[in-house]
Order: C-alpha cells, then structure tokens, then sequence
C-alpha cells in the first residue's frame, strides 16, 4: 500500500485565494484592509526568508504588510515598545514577533505584550487559555493548519486514536486540544514515553512535532493511520542541505493511509492560517462577524 499525499501547498494556495476574496469584500464594503505586522529581531537566514515570505504573500492577498527589522542588540524594553505602538496603530490587526527570538530576551513577556485580539500567532496566555477551555480563540496557524488538512481528508475525526509525538507550546500542546475539540482520543507523547513506537502504533493519526529528522519510523505506523509532519530539519545533503520531516517518509509512506510531505505539506498552511487569522482579527475588530470558510 502506497499511502495518499495530503498536498498542503495546493490546499494552501485555496486557502490564500479564500482570504484575497473576503479581503476584497471587506475594502469595498467596509472601507477596511487587515494590516499584519511582523517583527524580526537578529539576522538569523531561515527567520529572514520565511518574514520575506510572509510579507510578499500578505501583499499578494491585498493586505497591508507592515515589516520591522531590529538589530540582534536590541534591548527589550525597545521591542516591547515597538509592540505597544503596533497595540495602538488601528491599521494593524494582527502582530507577529518572529521566533526565536535572542537568548537574552524574555519570549513569553515579549508575545504576552501583544495585545491578545492581535495575536494572530496564538501564543498569547489569554488565547491558551481560551483554546484550553474549548472556548473561542485566535488559534496557533500550524496546529490549525494541520487540523484542517485532517478534517478535509477525514471529515469527521470523532472517536479517532490521535497521538501527538511532541510537546511544545506552539504545536504539541495546542494541537491535542483541537484534537480533543474534535472528540478524539488524543495521547501526547515525548522523548520520555515509554516504548514510544508502542504508543504510536495505536494511532488513527500521527501527529510529529519534534524537531528530529526520522525521528518517526516506518514500522512505528499503524497501517492505514494519516501521518502529519510538522517537522522542519535541515540535514547534510553533500555539500548542500536538504529538507527532511520528523518522519521517515520513505517508510512511512508504504504503510500509512496518508501523509504529508517535507517540504509541500504542513508549512504552507502555517502562512496561510496566518493570513486567515488576521483577516479574522480585523473582523472582530470592526464588530462584522468573521467569515466561517477561512478555517473550517
């Protein structure tokens, strides 16, 4: 069995034009355009192409795209300045503080700055807490992405085993709550679970979110299980570098049902749940309610 690829670029690209349509409604209907601002500390060449990214397609969607570049020295109270001035610029919906951020700064004081309606990243404490008690929140873009591929494939996830194979705040954790919103049964595994190819081998849906090329073998799947890599890992490719997931895809993809690819898969719904998100943001900001499309 040869496992069905969950195309997350093209799925993306549906996503983007969704969003290019509702933001031309609301600039002919409310005089309004969602405005994202992104701030990138430091020079680090990954968070570079992928705020570049960001910006040329906020553009492409007919957004306003606000780009802050600081220098890797710049004091925090300076970027939290920063911050608070976009809190108060009424042309910006939705804010993104790249990470990572330097080492000397203090992250969660840093996104908590950003004020909770504008959080479009969905890290806020007051969106995790939102999203925790299953109550409406902005939601992270990457866990949110990956839900909508699992329910555009699936349609209902009800009842399904889902195991979350990684912990962190920005996907692990919010992932297993919007698999619990979904009526799965969700266990979170980590690099301490024991007998970790076990626990992952009672999974209708794996979810790899760890941050180690393969981490994830073949032989760990359940056949017929859908397979999500959130993972990003750079590895030797002779003397260049190649993308690789926290799956071993080559093996993985004999026996799952389906799977994303690395790259083409969970990365392109990340930018675009966060376009979706800012054009939500400026809804609720406007008091006009937020089109149901964008992230069902």
């Amino acid at each position: 069995m040869t496992a069905t690829i969950i195309d997350g670029k093209a799925f993306a690209a549906t996503i983007r034009e969704k969003v290019a349509g509702h933001v031309a409604r609301l600039k002919s209907e409310a005089d309004l355009t969602p405005g994202l601002a992104v701030v990138l500390v430091g020079e680090d060449p990954a968070s570079q192409v992928y705020v570049r990214s960001k910006g040329r397609l906020t553009g492409e969607a007919g957004m306003k795209s606000f780009q802050h570049s600081l220098p890797a020295d710049t004091p925090q109270a300076d970027l939290v300045d920063l911050v608070d001035r976009l809190n108060r610029d009424p042309q910006v919906h939705g804010i993104l503080v790249q990470l990572p951020l330097p080492a000397y700064m203090d992250s969660e004081a840093v996104i908590n700055a950003i004020a909770p309606e504008k959080d479009v990243d969905g890290f806020h404490i007051s969106n995790v807490g939102l999203l925790g008690t299953g109550q409406s929140a902005m939601v992270p873009c990457t866990p949110l992405g990956c839900l909508m591929m699992l329910r555009a494939h699936h349609g209902s996830l009800s009842g399904m085993n889902a195991v979350v194979v990684g912990r962190s705040n920005i996907v692990g954790k919010p992932m297993a709550q919007l698999l619990l919103g979904e009526s799965c049964t969700v266990t979170i595994a980590h690099s301490r679970t024991r007998d970790l190819p076990a626990v992952v081998r009672q999974a209708d849906i794996v979810v790899a979110a760890v941050g180690q090329p393969k981490m994830v073998q073949g032989d760990w799947i359940k056949p017929g299980a859908t397979v999500i890599d959130v993972g990003i890992n750079r590895v030797p490719n002779g003397e260049k570098t190649r993308l690789v997931g926290d799956v071993d895809f080559d093996a993985a993809v004999q026996v799952a049902g389906a799977i994303t690819p690395v790259p083409g898969g969970v990365g392109p719904m990340t930018i675009a749940c966060l376009l979706a998100n800012t054009v939500t943001a400026c809804c609720k900001m406007n008091g006009i309610d937020p089109p149901e499309d964008l992230t069902a």
